[in-house]
């Protein structure tokens, strides 16, 4: 029997969703020794697990003895904002570098994402000048490019791209910015001030806010429902509770560790909170579909909805709905199971004249699109090696096989739908 088109939908789309996400930066430095600090303070601060759930993306790497000199100074919130400044969103190859418009771009960089980064702070500076060389430094006015390409050393064509450079990026006033301690953060007045002040008064009056404070400086993750989650439908009445049911509830909505939102869209397991203990699992999972989490109790979804701080170890975002464990709401309902179709007398089909034999019947693929260039662009300076020989060899070929895989996917899944659509 012939496969129905449900099912080839389904083995397309999966096929598809199995490109996403199918890099990780952690495994692609680890064979490069010269880069361990960088990629350290990646894990360290998150930052590869931001990397890894995106799916255009340039890292610009620095050796360790030119990054620690820097790095060596300074807290964690203030390397991970200096790191921030390496993650391109967008892809740069060597060859694509020598074919800037104009020689120079402006390109966004994670820390822009960050809402922390005022005027050209979260961009830099890539200009490819005379003589072969790519220069880059920060996009604030009156920077200088003090570090500039070194070589290509590993890339998944159009997905990600590890290239070298030969200084750290340091934009102006980044080092100097006042980095508080997080044992200085006020949580209820920033819980208070992004609307979600019945969270707030309840973690407060319960003695629960003594507990979140004790374990920021380890590491913090807080989940705070909005206002208007405490006047949703369905909602229970949480004056039914005992005391010890309530501080199981608002410890149910925080993680013992630092989990910013890329960290959220990677973790496939189970989450604890920090109610996880003898009394059950009360733990949490977490699915994505584009930048959107929506956090998974067992009883019922809640999006989170805005991040209210992201600053290494203590994360807080706001979420539409409460969390509401199975531990003391009990699981979701089961959907009804559907009912039984009715089977109805088919029609006598009726008989189409025979198409005639020389008919052609039209090609269920879809034509496929050039391939890009893989040259370098004509005109390149002489002394600026090639791509392929600018490519770092340890783990290369290991990256090539997951490349050409993920493209032999993407044509398979293609095919597949494009069948579909002209049947």
């Amino acid at each position: 029997m012939a496969p129905s088109k449900s099912l080839l939908l389904f083995l397309a789309f999966a096929a598809t969703a199995a490109i996403v996400s199918a890099h990780n930066i952690t495994d692609m430095l680890k064979d490069y020794p010269q880069y361990s600090v960088f990629s350290n303070y990646l894990q360290q601060t998150r930052l590869a697990d931001e990397i890894n759930s995106r799916q255009t993306i340039t890292v610009l790497v620095v050796s360790n003895g030119a990054l620690s000199p820097i790095l060596d100074k300074h807290p964690l919130s203030v390397i991970k904002n200096i790191l921030s400044l390496h993650i391109v969103l967008d892809y740069y190859d060597p060859a694509k570098l020598h074919k800037i418009s104009n020689g120079t771009t402006l390109s966004t960089t994670l820390y822009q994402t960050t809402g922390h980064a005022p005027g050209n702070l979260g961009f830099v500076n890539i200009t490819d000048l005379q003589g072969g060389k790519v220069a880059f430094g920060s996009a604030v006015p009156g920077s200088k490019l003090e570090s500039s390409y070194t070589k290509s050393v590993v890339s998944m064509p159009y997905n990600i791209s590890v290239i070298e450079i030969s200084a750290p990026i340091v934009a102006q006033g980044i080092l100097t910015a006042p980095a508080p301690s997080a044992s200085d953060v006020n949580i209820t007045a920033l819980l208070e001030k992004a609307g979600c002040k019945t969270f707030a008064s309840l973690i407060v009056s319960n003695g629960v806010i003594k507990t979140y404070e004790s374990a920021v400086e380890k590491g913090l993750t807080i989940f705070a429902p909005n206002d208007e989650a405490f006047k949703a439908d369905g909602v229970p009445d949480l004056s039914k509770l005992t005391n010890a049911e309530v501080v199981s509830l608002l410890l149910y909505h925080a993680l013992p560790g630092y989990t910013p939102i890329g960290t959220l869209k990677t973790t496939k397991d189970p989450i604890n909170t920090l109610a996880t203990g003898s009394a059950g699992k009360f733990d949490i999972t977490t699915t994505t579909a584009g930048d959107a989490v929506t956090l998974h109790t067992g009883v019922g979804p809640s999006r989170i909805a805005d991040t209210v701080l992201d600053s290494t170890p203590l994360a807080i975002f706001s979420v539409d709905s409460l969390l509401l464990p199975s531990e003391l709401f009990g699981k979701s309902p089961s959907p009804a199971p559907a009912p039984e179709p009715v089977s109805s007398p088919s029609p006598t089909p009726s008989l189409a004249p025979s198409p005639s034999p020389s008919a052609k019947a039209p090609s269920p693929f879809a034509a496929s699109p050039p391939a890009p260039p893989s040259d370098a662009p004509e005109g390149s300076p002489a002394n600026a090696p090639t791509a392929e020989a600018q490519t770092s060899t340890p783990g290369s070929s290991a990256v090539g096989v997951k490349a050409s895989g993920m493209v032999v996917v993407a044509a398979i899944a293609t095919s597949i739908v494009s069948s579909l659509l002209l049947s």
